[in-house]
């Protein structure tokens, strides 16, 4: 693995002030992070550019981030998924381990669980890469 290059994250969250203050938290950590409020929005996004994990707010308007997981995993296979949500539903947390995302946390999460969930998430990607 290439230390020198930071992991980068796409970071999924509608509520703006949240996803801002992660992304400036993942940042300062050395993560390359880009935010955006929608599953539409990172589903285009996601076309354009590869990122290494992506952290998927559950609650999205429009499309669910249950939804885009599905669509992810279909376009982007080699995509490693968080699931990031507020609201405890074991059906949900299920559901989207069955889909492939890598792990499924409670907001507010604690800085350094994502940090190591991040780099978990990273190395399964660099393997599954190596094939």
């Amino acid at each position: 693995m290439n230390e020198k290059a930071p992991i980068t994250v796409l970071l999924v969250e509608d509520e703006e002030d949240y996803r801002e203050v992660l992304r400036t938290r993942l940042t300062k950590r050395g993560f390359q992070v880009d935010g955006v409020t929608t599953a539409e929005q990172a589903l285009d996004l996601l076309q354009r550019r590869d990122f290494d994990v992506v952290v998927l707010d559950v609650r999205l308007p429009r499309m669910t981030g249950v939804q885009a997981l599905e669509k992810i995993r279909q376009l982007h296979p080699l995509s490693e998924v968080l699931i990031l949500t507020g609201y405890a539903d074991t059906e949900t947390a299920i559901r989207v381990i069955e889909l492939g995302a890598f792990d499924y946390l409670m907001k507010p999460v604690d800085l350094d669980e994502l940090v190591g969930r991040l780099r978990d998430a990273h190395q399964s990607r660099t393997e599954r890469q190596r094939g």
